[in-house]
C-alpha cells in the first residue's frame, strides 16, 4: 500500500479521504460495507486519530460514510444529486448521476383550486386544476413522491403517458420551463406517504414547494415533492 505523503501540500485528511473514496470506487469496500475502524485505518495509514476522524467526518458531510450510533462507518447508499440552481427533471438528474429513473402514476385527476393555487398559478377563484401524483425511482427505489398542479391550459396532459418526463412533454409543445422559486422544509412521513416511498411512517423527509415558470415567465405548475433525504441531495 502507498504510503501517504506528510510532506505532500495536501493536507494528510484528504489524502486519507481520497484513498477511501478509492477503495469504495473500486470495490474494496462495496455499499452497505462497514469499514475499518479508527484505531486500524490509523495504524494501517500511520496517521493520527485526529487525522482519520477529520477524513471520516468530511466523508460523511459529504454523503459517501454514514455513521451508525454503536455499530460504526459504513458506505452509504449513492445518492441522486440536483443543482437548485437550474431547471432539471427528475429523470434528467438520475441520467447525469447514472441511475434509471423510473415513474409510477398514482393518478391524473381535474381537482379544485385553492388559495395556493389561485396565487402561484394566476388563475380565478373557483377554476378547477389538474393534479398529477407520482412516485418517481431511481434504479427501482422509490426516491419522490411528486405532486404537481397545472392550470387547464395544459389539460392535454391528461392524454399524456406521464410514465417519463413531464418536461420532454412540454417541450414538445413548445414550453420551456426557465426558472423556479424553491421553498425547502423538513416533515415527516404519514402512513399513505410511507408506503409509496417504502419507508416507515414518520421518517424524516425533506419537502420541497416549487413555483415554475415557462421561457415566457408565465406560471407553467407548482409543485410539492416529499424527498428521502437517505437517497437524495440539492446543490444549492
Amino acid at each position: 500500500m502507498k504510503k501517504l505523503q506528510s510532506e505532500s501540500s495536501s493536507p494528510l485528511y484528504h489524502q486519507l479521504m481520497q484513498r477511501l473514496a478509492e477503495d469504495i470506487e473500486r470495490g474494496t469496500y462495496p455499499v452497505g460495507s462497514k469499514i475499518p475502524p479508527e484505531h486500524e485505518l490509523e495504524a494501517l495509514y500511520k496517521v493520527s486519530r485526529v487525522t482519520v476522524r477529520r477524513a471520516l467526518a468530511e466523508l460523511t458531510a459529504e454523503g459517501l460514510l454514514e455513521r451508525k450510533q454503536g455499530k460504526g462507518t459504513f458506505v452509504s447508499t449513492p445518492r441522486i444529486s440536483q443543482d437548485l440552481k437550474s431547471i432539471h427533471s427528475f429523470h434528467d438528474a438520475c441520467k447525469q448521476n447514472g441511475f434509471q429513473c423510473g415513474t409510477r402514476v398514482i393518478h391524473v385527476v381535474e381537482t379544485d383550486s385553492d388559495e395556493t393555487d389561485q396565487q402561484e398559478l394566476n388563475v380565478p377563484k373557483g377554476s378547477r386544476i389538474l393534479e398529477t401524483l407520482r412516485v418517481r425511482t431511481a434504479d427501482g427505489i422509490p426516491v419522490v413522491l411528486e405532486k404537481n398542479h397545472f392550470s387547464m391550459a395544459y389539460s392535454y396532459l391528461e392524454n399524456e403517458n406521464l410514465g417519463g418526463s413531464l418536461y420532454n412533454i412540454l417541450r414538445d409543445y413548445g414550453i420551456e420551463p426557465k426558472q423556479a422559486s424553491h421553498d425547502i422544509s423538513m416533515t415527516f412521513a404519514t402512513d399513505t406517504q410511507a408506503k409509496l416511498l417504502e419507508i416507515e411512517t414518520g421518517a424524516p423527509l425533506m419537502r420541497l414547494h416549487e413555483v415554475v415558470y415557462d421561457q415566457k415567465g408565465r406560471p407553467l405548475h407548482n409543485s410539492l415533492q416529499l424527498i428521502r433525504g437517505d437517497r437524495f441531495v440539492f446543490r444549492i
